[in-house]
């Protein structure tokens, strides 16, 4: 494919993503700041990468310099690494796995991707997460498969690290868009990629930032926890944590910042835990389709949290 087809071809997440954003994004666009929309942000910090709506919205819709993304989970880094850097080698091992899996019966799919979900579990005791190397390319194809085949498309490990989400029954799963995976391996040409913490980002913060803040939920009930995307969840002292660290990066007036989180108010009204903990900032609200529940009933319309600083 040319230069020029892959520039046309606009990048979109390449994961299915519990929480994903895609759907809020005409919202968050009201809700950019103003200095991103004049060219006045140079630099687009993403902390909590994941499926990576805002990312790709952002940097195709505005001039930045650069940006930077990062993640906790090894797991993603990895697979961003790999686009960036050998798309072509990853699709070609997508494009085999495809054929093999949608070549058999139903039957055999489930058989098979739970075999190639206890190889991915196993896999990952032998990896070097350190240190780019081939491993990545066939392990960020695994992982693109298995996202693209599980049940409704989550992301979620169990306390040991493993991969334990369900099989989907799809009849025609889009396991490899390779156009569009060329499309986002030139959309992060201009992107730095790393491992760590929200707060691993600190450094790399100008003063013409503008930082995107999207961690794990916090849940709306006990029942309704999917924040487990890495082996520690993100828990309330975490959030706490987040609160203190957005507060600290605000001290330099010129970056701008928004955060996002699940509203507790749709559950229980009397539960100010955000107000409470952003109370200095500015705080709105985005109406969301939530559609990561096992009960049909239970989907539907709910209220999240959008947080600026400006």
């Amino acid at each position: 494919m040319s230069t020029a087809a892959i520039q046309a071809k606009q990048a979109k997440p390449f994961l299915k993503w519990a929480g994903g954003k895609s759907q809020l994004l005409s919202q968050f666009e009201a809700l950019y700041p103003r200095e991103l929309k004049q060219g006045n942000i140079k630099k687009y910090i993403e902390p909590f990468i994941g499926g990576g709506a805002v990312f790709f919205d952002i940097a195709q819709k505005y001039h930045l310099s650069s940006a930077l993304i990062s993640d906790v989970n090894p797991e993603i880094v990895m697979v961003y690494q790999v686009i960036q850097q050998e798309p072509e080698k990853l699709i070609e091992k997508l494009d085999n796995l495809a054929q093999k899996y949608q070549s058999l019966s139903e039957d055999n799919r489930k058989k098979i991707y739970y075999e190639l979900r206890e190889q991915y579990n196993k896999q990952r005791l032998q990896i070097n997460y350190q240190q780019y190397n081939d491993d990545w390319i066939s392990r960020s194809a695994l992982l693109i498969f298995l996202n693209r085949t599980c049940f409704n498309g989550l992301f979620r490990l169990n306390s040991k690290g493993e991969f334990n989400v369900p099989h989907g029954r799809y009849k025609n799963p889009p396991i490899l868009d390779a156009e569009n995976l060329m499309a986002v391996s030139q959309l992060l040409q201009n992107t730095e990629i790393i491992n760590g913490d929200f707060a691993a980002c600190q450094d790399a913060v100008i003063p013409q930032s503008f930082i995107y803040f999207d961690p794990p939920y916090r849940p709306l009930s006990k029942t309704a926890n999917f924040n487990s995307y890495a082996k520690s969840n993100f828990d309330d002292l975490q959030q706490i944590r987040l609160a203190s660290f957005f507060r600290e990066l605000h001290k330099n007036n010129e970056v701008k910042m928004m955060l996002s989180n699940s509203d507790p108010k749709n559950t229980n009204l009397a539960d100010n835990f955000f107000e409470d903990l952003y109370q200095e900032f500015k705080i709105h609200r985005v109406a969301a389709s939530r559609m990561i529940n096992s009960k049909a009933q239970k989907r539907g319309r709910i209220v999240e949290l959008v947080i600026t600083n400006y």
